[in-house]
């Protein structure tokens, strides 16, 4: 529902039956967690994650930590479109013969969760009108990477790709049996994977440098709502609570709360406004949201980055976080920022006992 990383869920309610079958599809990765139900049990609640002022054990102050936003370094050169050369892109897809009956209704389905997209019905002359499937194409190639323009000149790079590049041959955009290929799973596949890949090499850009916005501080981020889950009642943080996306992330807030090194720390959330800004694996821009913001006595500020099982993405973010510490570091003065990459198997086997020992084992992504 939401294009960013939050973890979603949804309440299910059955007869034994019905349950016995959604406990089934455990196999296809979905998660689930039984909740007793009726009389005499207690509801279930949003859990409010604040700054803790009213603890009087806790020097709020002392605690804080700040956290500089800088300007993005990744952007669109949108006028760079009119370079896109469908020439140059190398993908075949064979071109089927199809009978009269299956050319009557074609149909065009999202890739990942199959629902209709589009529809083209031919008349009774069979005349069907390559233009709405072109347009159907560019305007999801527009909308997956979010152009807010040059959709006239990436519908007549489409129109070409399929015309002439497509199926390795010419072909009429105006027979029926062009739009039942072009409905097929594998060309539609390739007609927007293809201009997505290009489209991002051509027009995603790094400005070079960034720049220092602001500065804010834990202390000053505003409550918000989580659904009551695990949490994690801390000593050395601004928060009242630490929520987990992940249990790994309860285990290593545990961590810090032992450490004889760590002042204070804080984990990352939508209400500190910090994200990162970077290319994914797709060639796409993103945003990428650090877990934790970790204050040393020695003065130096770490961006810590936990992972239980590792990703596409992840080389490319802590590509990023090293960028953006040595960003941060030419624009401020005072605090030395610094990044750390922390993966659940290593941090198992070695059990670090204070966080030093973090910074001295885990080097990985580390280029000195």
């Amino acid at each position: 529902m939401y294009a960013r990383t939050e973890k979603e869920s949804v309440s299910v309610i059955g007869t034994d039956a019905f349950m016995e079958f959604v406990e089934s599809i455990k196999s296809e990765g979905v998660e689930l967690e039984r909740q007793a139900m009726g009389e005499g049990t207690k509801p279930k609640a949003p859990l409010v994650v604040e700054v803790d002022k009213a603890n009087v054990n806790k020097d709020i102050d002392a605690l804080d930590i700040e956290i500089p936003i800088l300007t993005r370094r990744t952007y669109r050169e949108y006028e760079n479109l009119e370079g896109l050369d469908v020439a140059q892109f190398v993908t075949p897809v064979a071109y089927q013969a199809f009978n009269e009956t299956s050319e009557r209704e074609i149909v065009f389905k999202d890739m990942t969760t199959g629902e209709v997209m589009h529809t083209t019905v031919l008349d009774g002359s069979r005349v069907a009108d390559y233009r709405s499937t072109l347009g159907y194409f560019a305007q999801t190639i527009q909308k997956d990477l979010r152009l807010v323009s040059g959709y006239d000149v990436l519908y007549g790079k489409v129109k070409d790709f399929v015309q002439n590049q497509l199926f390795g041959e010419t072909v009429m955009l105006e027979d029926p049996n062009t739009l039942q290929n072009l409905s097929e799973l594998r060309a539609t596949k390739t007609v927007i994977e293809t201009f997505k890949y290009a489209i991002n090499d051509l027009t995603v850009r790094d400005s070079g440098d960034a720049q220092l916005i602001e500065t804010t501080r834990a202390q000053d981020a505003r409550p918000f709502m989580v659904k009551e889950q695990e949490y994690l009642v801390p000593q050395k943080s601004v928060f009242n609570r630490i929520t987990e996306d992940s249990h790994f992330e309860l285990e290593f807030a545990a961590f810090l709360e032992n450490c004889p090194d760590v002042v204070s720390y804080v984990k990352n959330d939508f209400s500190l406004h910090f994200k990162l800004d970077y290319i994914n694996a797709d060639g796409d821009i993103s945003n990428y949201y650090p877990d934790f913001w970790v204050k040393l006595t020695d003065g130096r500020v770490i961006v810590a980055e936990t992972k239980g099982r590792e990703d596409l993405d992840v080389p490319r973010k802590m590509q990023r976080l090293s960028q953006w510490c040595e960003d941060v570091n030419k624009v401020t003065s005072g605090i030395h920022y610094d990044f750390l990459y922390v993966d659940q198997e290593s941090f198992d086997i070695y059990r670090p006992q204070a966080f030093q020992q973090l910074l001295d084992g885990f080097r990985e992504y580390k280029t000195s």
